[in-house]
């Protein structure tokens, strides 16, 4: 299993337009994926969104989110289950 996290900061005054278009369009676009297992939307006080997904293998993107709704790009970041 491979485990996605996806950071965003967002425009403070846009910030409730992103919220809305990770859940209502980014997410749908990839939870129909066959890979995908589920996925899991967080905010922060200081206008940040993170969505963590997990996959079986092979995460697909989320596309772009709009430019006027954030403050710079989103980053990615893969991760992998440690045993122990």
């Amino acid at each position: 299993m491979i485990v996605r996290m996806w950071e965003v900061r967002g425009e403070p005054t846009r910030f409730t337009d992103l919220i809305a278009w990770v859940c209502e369009t980014a997410l749908p676009r990839v939870e129909v994926e066959p890979l995908h297992i589920s996925s899991e939307v967080f905010s922060s006080t200081d206008h940040r969104v993170v969505v963590v997904s997990k996959w079986r293998s092979a995460p697909v993107p989320l596309p772009d989110p709009p430019k006027e709704l954030v403050a710079r790009p989103a980053h990615v970041w893969d991760f992998t289950q440690v045993d122990r």
